[in-house]
């Protein structure tokens, strides 16, 4: 169960993917904390889908970004 493939990461704009990427390092701070503080977390697998995500929507950036310094 996939937060988001590839495909769809490529399809954002960079401004769709900012704003993606804040919302999930958000929740990914709010479940550290819960786990930190002893809590409960109901879904823990979905702490490594959250890093997974994040680091595909950084991954894209960086293609990116990569791709206009070779133009």
């Amino acid at each position: 169960m996939p937060i988001m493939r590839m495909k769809e990461v490529r399809g954002m704009t960079a401004e769709e993917r900012g704003k993606r990427l804040t919302e999930l390092r958000t929740e990914l701070a709010r479940m550290r904390t819960m786990v930190e503080a002893g809590g409960a977390v109901e879904n823990p697998s979905r702490i490594r889908l959250l890093k997974r995500a994040i680091a595909q929507i950084l991954t894209v950036e960086n293609e990116q970004v990569e791709a206009k310094k070779q133009r």
